[in-house]
């Protein structure tokens, strides 16, 4: 298409013809001409043009499809605001670390695409930051392989285990709750996002006994359950602590990946010393047994519900977490 026929688009804000535009640019393969796409739709929103979203979609399309050089470079901090995930994750779901590090000049999103391309299995060489996650990027042995995202050019997939066998259990009377241990609010941090940024709820607590009876002191008599082992309890956190929930921007899975780590060494009572070392976390953790529950009811929307026991120090943890649109 001409130089005119953009300039028509943009000027009309002509959002179809515009998308027609870019998935033309993106299959004759014109990154150049996506780079212009992009650039033209910013310098349009200058004067008042409402084509934010297009000059958005082009710089994801970027991330996505082109080649390392033009995907790496918009790889940084505060891109891809508006965008399905952080650039930096687009760009590492489709490009080796190997292609991408040498057009990775941020700090921070260097890390970050290092982290994911490690989550995807791909052994990673080079330096990056270490103080960014503060948790080693490669999974340990008694980590779970993590949810992935997918992103496709009309959307993302975020996948998540396997659905479980749940039975119906009867709880019992609800335990003393304990003011003075940092696990729920470990819990809590988990999805602290789906609050801050969208219209999630959250509630964790501690308490003297079981998990079931933790369960009990949020309020239900009765719930769904069925109990889990470590890698499942990480992966569950680490995809809750990775989306965005309902309306908060997705914040990549190596990001929920930290966040579980967080949980766990609050849990364990090793936050105070973060980072933990990794194996002294691994054989902690081992100790722990863990619930997945929930209400049994329609929840809809954007979930999260766990809960864990130390029989060592008789403690036991439960969180309820919902949002929606």
């Amino acid at each position: 298409m001409s130089e005119s026929v953009l300039a028509s688009f943009i000027e009309g804000s002509d959002f179809a013809g515009l998308l027609r535009y870019i998935e033309g640019v993106v299959t004759a393969g014109n990154w150049d001409e996506l780079v212009v796409v992009r650039d033209r739709c910013e310098e349009a929103v200058t004067r008042g043009k409402q084509v934010w979203s297009i000059a958005q979609y082009a710089e994801y399309r970027l991330a996505l499809d082109a080649p390392a050089a033009y995907a790496g470079p918009v790889v940084q901090e505060g891109a891809g605001r508006f965008a399905l995930g952080p650039l930096w994750e687009v760009a590492a779901s489709t490009h080796t670390w190997g292609e991408l590090q040498p057009h990775l000049t941020e700090g921070r999103a260097r890390t970050l695409v290092a982290a994911e391309r490690e989550l995807r299995g791909e052994r990673v060489v080079g330096q990056v930051d270490g103080q960014v996650l503060d948790i080693p990027l490669t999974p340990q042995a008694w980590e779970p392989a993590y949810p992935v995202a997918e992103y496709r050019a009309d959307g993302v997939a975020m996948p998540e285990d396997d659905a479980i066998d749940m039975e119906w259990i009867e709880l019992p009377e609800a335990a003393e709750s304990v003011t003075d241990d940092s696990g729920a609010d470990g819990l809590i941090s988990v999805v602290a996002h789906w609050v801050e940024e969208s219209t999630g709820r959250v509630e964790a607590v501690t308490v003297e006994g079981s998990a079931l009876a933790a369960i009990r002191l949020l309020g239900p008599h009765r719930v769904r359950y069925a109990e889990i082992d470590l890698g499942r309890a990480l992966s569950t956190m680490a995809w809750a602590g990775a989306s965005g929930g309902a309306q908060g921007k997705r914040r990549g899975t190596p990001v929920g990946r930290a966040s579980a780590w967080w949980a766990l060494a609050s849990l364990l009572g090793m936050d105070d010393g973060w980072p933990p070392d990794p194996n002294e976390l691994g054989r902690e953790a081992a100790g722990l047994r863990w619930v997945q529950w929930d209400p049994g009811e329609r929840v809809g929307g954007w979930s999260f519900y766990l809960a864990a026991e130390d029989p060592l120090d008789g403690l036991a943890w439960a969180v309820s977490a919902v949002d929606w649109k």
